[in-house]
């Protein structure tokens, strides 16, 4: 779960799934809407909806067509080093609505999108989790009136960035989607999640992932565990195989109209 701490006016890959651990060092955002404070992001007590592929459910709708990947949309740079060029035919889609009809994204048809919302009525938040076939969580989009971020210092390698087509009309600066690997001390996070604007190589901060999308905001990353790569280069190796490129291809695709 995201904690509610502010509102707006952001080789063989070894890896594991879950959610990513990190400090819990606290920067909190100005308030615009205080009577959200109080709201719990994808909330206890939430209210659960699921879509399966070419379905549609009561609080969003998922539809599937024969789609290319998302990542032929973008052109993304790299850094150390490039992942294989290489790559299958295109895999069918579906696309997920929330239930505003402005945000969506697209992910592999045989996967499984769950919708929860908070208890407060008409809802403020809304959070979409990504299953694989298997059941395995893979993907969080969650847009609302309120998000936390936390920071720290850091040492910052970038393996790739780009900007996000769908996001291209949204407040500055653009939202990109990043994939990276944050080192404190000898701790390495790994993160592939939609940035404001693209990271930094180097020393720095902890990024909050927290994206402006009208009046509310929007977080979208992929759920890794603590240490869910043994190295960079599995981490790179991951993000050539299938399941990299799709959840790659689901954060590029994500679109608010």
């Amino acid at each position: 779960m995201r904690r509610a701490t502010a509102t707006l006016p952001g080789l063989t890959a070894s890896f594991m799934k879950g959610t990513i651990m990190r400090p819990a060092h606290q920067r909190p955002f100005i308030a615009a809407l205080a009577a959200a404070a109080a709201l719990s992001l994808a909330g206890c007590g939430a209210v659960a909806q699921s879509a399966s592929s070419g379905t549609a459910s009561p609080s969003g709708v998922a539809t599937t067509s024969p789609a290319t990947s998302s990542t032929a949309t973008a052109s993304p740079t790299t850094s150390g080093g490039k992942p294989s060029s290489s790559a299958p035919a295109p895999a069918v889609l579906a696309t997920y609505t929330f239930p505003d009809g402005r945000l969506s994204f697209k992910y592999p048809a045989d996967w499984k999108v769950e919708l929860f919302t908070g208890d407060v009525k008409p809802s403020t938040s809304r959070t979409a989790t990504v299953f694989d076939a298997s059941g395995t969580k893979q993907v969080t989009v969650y847009s609302g009136l309120i998000a936390d971020g936390v920071t720290h210092p850091v040492t910052r390698t970038v393996f790739e960035s780009a900007p996000v087509p769908g996001l291209g009309e949204q407040p500055a600066p653009a939202a990109h989607y990043s994939f990276y690997v944050d080192r404190m001390d000898s701790n390495s996070t790994y993160r592939m999640h939609l940035t404001a604007g693209a990271p930094q190589a180097g020393k720095g901060a902890a990024l909050d992932g927290i994206i402006r999308i009208g009046k509310e905001v929007l977080v979208a990353e992929a759920q890794f565990i603590e240490k869910p790569f043994a190295n960079d280069a599995a981490a790179k190796a991951w993000l050539a195989s299938t399941e990299g490129r799709a959840i790659k291809g689901l954060l590029l695709s994500v679109t608010y109209r």
